[in-house]
Parts: structure tokens; C-alpha cells; sequence
């Protein structure tokens, strides 16, 4: 029996995902990774902590942030 998925549990007790990260991340590790779970939803962590904690997004909430990102709604954040 899996163990319940829920936002800032440690992403350690994620089992069975696989962690991916953008191409785009720096070479110094500091990235941000996701993973796909089996429940439809989508787990982030901070690649630094890989056992820390882990934010669970539904997908149309990562969908709301990358059509946001892509539109540039968040560019003065990097400026």
C-alpha cells in the first residue's frame, strides 16, 4: 500500500517516481525538479534537498504556471 501523497510531505517518501529537472537548470545543482505521480498530480522539490520537502500540484495548477512563464508573467522575477 502506498503511503498518502500530501503538500510539504518529505520527497523521499515519494517512491517510484522519477524526478526530472529543465534543461535550462544551472550546472551548480541549483534546480528545481519535478515528478509525475501515479495519483495524476505533480510533486516539486529543490534538486539541493532531494530528501526535503516536496509541494504537490494538481495539473492544471503546473499548467497555470507554465502558461504563465511562457507568456512572461513572471519575467521581472528574473530581471
Amino acid at each position: 500500500m502506498q503511503s498518502p501523497v500530501y503538500n510539504g510531505m518529505s520527497a523521499s517518501g515519494l517512491s517510484g517516481v522519477t524526478w526530472r529537472k529543465s534543461r535550462h537548470s544551472n550546472p551548480n545543482g541549483s534546480c528545481v525538479e519535478l515528478a509525475d505521480l501515479h495519483n495524476g498530480q505533480i510533486a516539486v522539490r529543490n534538486s539541493r534537498h532531494p530528501d526535503g520537502h516536496a509541494l504537490i500540484y494538481t495539473r492544471g495548477e503546473i499548467r497555470a504556471l507554465i502558461l504563465g512563464a511562457k507568456d512572461g508573467e513572471f519575467d521581472d522575477l528574473i530581471l
